[in-house]
């Protein structure tokens, strides 16, 4: 059982990794991290 948990595990993370190398999906993960980045600055200027 845990060896194919492992081997599951193992392929989504593959899939991931391979969805966060192409352009867009880069420039989405850009934009989301300025958003938090934007919030969690808001939060300190208060």
């Amino acid at each position: 059982m845990g060896i194919m948990k492992k081997a599951g595990a193992l392929g989504v993370a593959k899939m991931v990794y391979t969805e966060a190398r192409k352009p867009h999906n880069q420039a989405k993960i850009k934009q989301a991290m300025q958003t938090i980045k934007d919030r969690r600055n808001q939060g300190r200027a208060r």
